[in-house]
């Protein structure tokens, strides 16, 4: 016998049939693997599970330092974002330049853009469903990386082999200790730094064949210190998400088994400074907890039953306002905290009609009502409260609910196409307001009330679908249409202040309309995607634009993203990301003139000017080195470039003053603020 050597292929590993595009009913729906994830070059190195999602067709961001996302035209608070099942209200570290998702610890993730299953509510435009990992059931794993800005550990493995396992996962920047060497201690903001972390846990217990329990949780931290020694003065801003679930479940028999689930999450945003004897502080936010049950039943072979409800109780944190000045304390405004119950029942039917014919079918119920304890004034024209009613505790204040039904189908072709429509109603009672061009922490949540009734959403969608050379590409042709009625933006010329936001607000409907292309190609050597959108999105306010229709901001016609991988051999593996948007709509000045001596601006309708085209390129190269056969520790190098080219994409917008205004004699230029250069970054990762 002559001995032989044979080099294997990598084995990879699919929990789902190849061609699942094209065979399932469901409609804007796609599965993101971590592996696809991490190889996609990052900004500073730092893998992001939400900038990966942002580069699929549908979904785009507004430009660097916005931490919401879009899908199909919605608002960045449209999209429901679950970390096993717990909302997570605030997805954005460092005003969205990193997601608060931890890569080391997710298991899987799943995008539905249309079409939404009748057992996902409460929201208009998407649903992201990330699940943390459960843990190594048969032995120890240490992981983790070291990079530029942030170091990442995690380690898992069983408490009682294949019985129960737990992971624990931690990620800190240390910006604050990278800047603080160059502060020098007689500078006005020695002790100033600014950091980020996140906290990931998770166990699972297997009692029985039949019964298995889940608990998991997520805390993550944004803190900045700005200290000014010379003139007595800090101030700190933490805020961020906790999340926490509970889940048993439950096999009744081969054709029944169910969920039943305890979710908590609290979103917090805190502002304090103090100066001397003054002080103040800020905090708003949104605090839940809900419990829900979940059943999946097999009745036929070509039937899945999936049915279930949920309640959950919201407490609104719009902004509490406490402080002290010498011995006077100042008791915190608690009039603006609102309470909840939101409630729902569901019923849906996947059924495979014949090998042509598939259909997701469902009906979805929905309440919300607004509870005490609160006071509700009634106000004269000039907002004053002139009388007032007051709830006590859980006594109903204003009740919604309605019917959302959903429907799916798919018609095969033949073996390797088909096509897809459905339709879809929703309704979503909580909302998110800002006064600023972008999401930042400071946005606040508020509910559903007597005054701020639900958003309501009819979507249309159809699509194309193919396969192609065995399933190693994957394309999709898919076509939308969404009215959405009871949205939300401040009045014109509204400046913050202590009141009650909701008496600020004012109401209108919006529309959008597009097209979106995909090309995957997901086996072989080289994979990747090419995707591109072409979208139209619309706002009409009767008391904003003098009530004519304008583009949103984050109205994009076209979104073009290249994400491309190579496996070399198996030490390199190389990446790139191209990205390319139509600039984003801004509003300015058309004419300056002068009254009593100030310079006065008057400005166009809204959104009726374009940034430059967003475009960027970023690459990496990963290198594996081959691990020694007495050695359990295996690395890899992540060698990373951001904006390759150096584009200096607009960040905003200002206008440069130069001349004598008191002569009346002044040039105004346009100015562009870009952020990010070309950035080159390295992170060691390792295992074992």
């Amino acid at each position: 016998l002559v001995p032989q050597s044979f080099v294997l292929s990598d084995v990879v590993v699919v929990s789902k049939p190849r061609d699942h595009n094209v065979k399932d009913a469901q409609l804007g729906k796609i599965n993101l693997s971590m592996n696809t994830v991490k190889n996609i070059p990052a900004f500073m190195g730092e893998v992001d599970l939400l900038k990966a999602i942002q580069l699929l067709p549908g979904v785009s961001n507004a430009g660097e330092g916005n931490a919401g996302f879009y899908v199909r035209g919605g608002g960045p608070d449209q999209n429901l974002i679950l970390l096993d099942d717990a909302i997570v209200y605030n997805t954005g570290h460092l005003f969205g330049f990193f997601s608060v998702f931890n890569a080391d610890a997710i298991k899987n993730v799943s995008l539905i853009k249309g079409g939404m299953p009748a057992q996902y509510g409460g929201r208009l435009s998407s649903v992201i469903d990330v699940t943390m990992k459960d843990g190594n059931i048969n032995k120890m794993q240490i992981d983790g990386g070291i990079g530029l800005i942030a170091s990442r550990f995690s380690i898992q493995g069983p408490i009682k082999k294949e019985k129960s396992s737990f992971i624990f996962s931690a990620r800190r920047t240390y910006i604050d200790a990278l800047v603080k060497p160059f502060i020098k201690k007689s500078s006005s903001f020695y002790g100033s730094g600014y950091y980020f972390y996140d906290i990931n846990a998770k166990m699972n217990f297997r009692f029985s064949k039949k019964d298995r329990l889940y608990l998991s949780g997520y805390f993550g931290r944004d803190v900045f210190d700005y200290v000014n020694a010379k003139r007595s003065f800090d101030t700190n801003i933490p805020w961020g998400n906790a999340t926490a679930t509970v889940r048993w479940n439950h096999v009744f028999n081969k054709r029944i088994f169910a969920n039943t689930t305890l979710l908590y999450n609290d979103y917090k945003f805190k502002f304090s400074a103090r100066q001397d004897n003054f002080a103040i502080g800020l905090s708003s936010g949104i605090k839940d907890g809900t419990i829900k049950t979940d059943f999946d039943y097999y009745p036929l072979p070509n039937h899945k039953l999936k049915f279930g409800g949920l309640l959950t109780y919201h407490k609104f944190i719009p902004n509490v306002v406490s402080g002290y000045q010498d011995s006077i304390l100042f008791t915190p405004n608690n009039e603006g905290v609102k309470y909840a119950f939101e409630s729902a029942l569901y019923l849906q039917d996947d059924w495979k009609i014949n090998e042509n014919w598939r259909i997701n079918y469902g009906l979805r119920w929905s309440g919300f009502t607004q509870v005490g304890p609160f006071t509700k004034y009634i106000r004269d024209e000039d907002l004053n409260p002139i009388d007032s009613t007051v709830y006590k505790n859980f006594e109903p204040i204003k009740t919604y609910g309605g019917l959302e039904p959903r429907l799916s189908l798919r018609f095969s072709l033949n073996k390797t196409s088909s096509v897809k429509a459905s339709v879809t109603r929703n309704l979503q009672y909580i909302h998110l307001v800002s006064n600023a061009g972008t999401t930042l922490p400071t946005d606040l949540w508020v509910p559903s009330t007597y005054i701020v009734k639900p958003q309501k959403s009819w979507m249309y969608a159809a699509g194309f679908f193919k396969n192609f050379n065995n399933n190693e590409f994957e394309t999709s042709l898919e076509l939308y249409y969404k009215n959405m009625k009871n949205q939300i933006e401040y009045k014109e010329g509204y400046t913050p202040s202590l009141r009650d936001p909701e008496e600020e607000f004012v109401f209108g409907k919006g529309w959008s309309y597009g097209a979106e292309l995909l090309i995957n190609k997901v086996k072989g050597r080289l994979t990747g995607w090419i995707g591109y959108t072409l979208s139209w999105t619309w706002r009409k306010f009767a008391q904003l634009n003098d009530g004519l229709k304008y583009p949103t901001k984050y109205d994009r016609r076209h979104d073009l993203s290249i994400v491309a991988n190579y496996d070399l051999n198996r030490k390199w593996r190389f990446g790139a990301v191209f990205v390319y948007g139509t600039g984003n709509a801004i509003s300015l000045p058309e004419r300056f003139y002068f009254i009593n001596g100030v310079l006065t601006q008057e400005y166009s309708r809204l959104y009726q000017y374009r940034m430059k085209a967003y475009h960027r390129l970023d690459i990496s190269a990963t290198y594996t080195p081959m691990p020694k056969r007495k050695h359990r520790l295996k690395s890899y190098w992540v060698f990373s470039i951001y904006n390759m080219y150096s584009r200096l994409n607009p960040y905003f917008i200002y206008f440069d003053q130069e001349g004598d205004i008191a002569n009346g004699e002044i040039k105004v230029s346009t100015k562009q603020v870009s952020l990010f250069p070309i950035i080159p970054a390295v992170t060691w990762n390792f295992s074992f």
